[in-house]
């Protein structure tokens, strides 16, 4: 394909979703120009690819968006406890055209390459359709979960059906009514679309290795009077959220299992339980993740729960986990997902003894039983993390590649910035905190921002992490991983720490300590003069 040059812009931003829109206001503010390039035809990064039936956030909605803009903010119509697909975009919209966001927007327009040149330290960025333009600064905002993980299963492209995969869902409507339907994983993603399609498909057959502690939402439409008490509580609202360990409005539990007896250990749960969501964990004791009594009771009850709640006893027993922690995978939010499984048109299979084989003209294959379908859908998950800048063929120093690195040694000064990848932001990239994204986001970048202002102010043309600031941050990440007791779910291969697709080195790819915790490490940080950066005027001859 031809090449077509653009003009020579300061940043390139990748994606146009929560990241891509906080960094156009972040570059507005520092007067620098910009191209931004989104694969899709519109705004919403991950909420725009994955509009699956019953995709919807778990972090309540009034949480789930920007703080940076007040006004639109206290204007928002936030209809429900947990904001559905299709109300997340419509907000990322919202924000775009309110701030005029999208004349910097090149959409439909994929990135496939980009090229650090040593002699002039700017980055060479193309895209498939044969677009060509440098920029001083490069600032990826492709998410953690930008790729899907394609299943290994052969004979994918025989199946006669409809297939489709979770976050490549068509825009039109698929309709399941009088079809047989196969959904393999049983993920967040899975478990969202069985609540939906158990509903409407002649029949359901859910093909799960791994069961999940699903945690009940209890989502519910907000009132016109719990809508105007939220305007009113921004400034308690975002303190909470920002000094919360995993991004939510909630407050920390102030109470260790550690120190009650079994029985207030049971009435704190089940409080926990009914108050819905990610109260269970966090709202209940402090110490569930890292103190082995209290993470046996937390994860018993949720047992106790599903057999209560399945009438058949063996597939209560299969929606049981059993081989990992809770908290060890993170841990879906469900709106009556095991209620599902006592439908008469729904049926569970486990294929952790007897795994997919293949995928057949008319259906699968397992080592014992063949089944036949109309539709499969896929709900594999993700090559979350490194994944997507991986995919992007980025080439730093000595022209190593971001993947090759990453498959070596998967770390980034505090999420953000590897070494070897001059004047490169990777917006949520590895060991980036463990948290609801959009507050993690706003924070990264405010610290893009302060390493702009810095390189602006005295010239410098390349940043770029030491190696030492690196490591010392990927040491810590290690060490809070090995306080917790996560590491004992690696068996059921948790995608947070890279053990979900084959061949993929599993490490400490977040940062477990809590979004307050990283604040106050982006702080010092900052406030040490940004140490852990290495500033260098350039060095070509005027």
């Amino acid at each position: 394909m031809p090449t077509q040059t653009l003009p020579d812009v300061d940043a390139v931003v990748v994606g146009a979703g929560f990241a891509g829109l906080r960094t156009i206001h972040l570059l507005r503010e520092l007067g620098l120009s910009m191209q931004v390039f989104e694969a899709g035809d519109d705004v919403g990064g991950t909420w725009y690819w994955n509009r699956y039936p019953g995709a919807r956030t778990d972090t309540e909605s009034w949480a789930y968006c920007f703080s940076f803009d007040r006004e639109l903010w206290q204007q928002w119509n936030f209809r429900e406890r947990y904001t559905a697909q299709a109300d997340v975009l419509e907000y990322l919209r919202a924000v775009a055209d309110k701030h005029d966001m999208r004349k910097h927007i090149r959409f439909s327009t994929r990135v496939n390459g980009a090229l650090f040149d040593e002699a002039t330290n700017r980055w060479t960025v193309t895209t498939e359709d044969g677009l060509r333009i440098t920029c001083r600064w490069l600032i990826t905002g492709l998410g953690w979960l930008g790729i899907a993980y394609k299943p290994p299963f052969s004979g994918m492209d025989t199946f006669r059906g409809e297939s489709y995969v979770t976050s490549q869902w068509p825009k039109e409507p698929v309709d399941f009514t009088g079809k047989r339907v196969a959904v393999i994983g049983t993920g967040a993603s899975g478990i969202q679309v069985i609540q939906e399609v158990g509903r409407v498909a002649e029949h359901l057959t859910v093909f799960q290795r791994t069961p999940n502690y699903a945690l009940p939402g209890r989502n519910h439409a907000l009132s016109p009077q719990q809508q105007q008490e939220l305007r009113h509580d921004f400034e308690r609202i975002w303190e909470k959220t920002f000094n919360h360990v995993f991004a939510f409005p909630m407050d920390p539990a102030n109470r260790l299992g550690s120190q009650v007896s079994d029985e207030e250990l049971e009435r704190v749960l089940e409080a926990g339980w009914e108050a819905g969501g990610f109260h269970y964990i966090f709202e209940t004791f402090d110490d569930m993740l890292v103190d082995q009594r209290v993470n046996d009771a937390a994860s018993e009850f949720v047992r106790r729960k599903i057999r209560a709640i399945v009438n058949d006893p063996e597939t209560a027993e299969l929606l049981c986990p059993k081989t990992h922690p809770i908290g060890g995978k993170r841990p879906p939010l469900a709106n009556f997902y095991y209620e599902t499984f006592n439908r008469p048109n729904v049926k569970l299979v486990s294929v952790r003894e007897d795994p997919i084989q293949e995928i057949t003209p008319t259906g699968l294959r397992t080592g014992t039983a063949e089944y036949e379908f109309d539709v499969i859908i896929y709900a594999t998950g993700f090559d979350a993390i490194t994944g997507p800048l991986a995919a992007m063929n980025v080439h730093g120093v000595g022209d190593r590649t971001i993947a090759e690195q990453w498959a070596e040694d998967a770390k980034a000064l505090l999420g953000l910035a590897s070494p070897g990848f001059p004047n490169l932001f990777a917006i949520l990239g590895p060991q980036a905190p463990f948290a609801s994204h959009p507050p993690v986001i706003e924070t990264q970048v405010e610290l893009i921002g302060n390493v702009l202002r810095r390189a602006l102010q005295d010239g410098s043309e390349r940043v770029q992490a030491t190696e030492e600031a690196a490591q010392a941050w990927s040491d810590q990440c290690d060490a809070i991983l090995a306080a917790t007791l996560l590491p004992q779910g690696m068996g059921d291969r948790p995608w947070f720490l890279g053990a979900n697709v084959p061949g993929k080195k599993p490490s400490t790819l977040c940062y477990l300590g809590g979004l307050a915790a990283y604040r106050a490490e982006v702080d010092k940080e900052v406030d040490a003069g940004l140490p852990g950066f290495d500033f260098t005027r350039s060095h070509v001859p005027a």
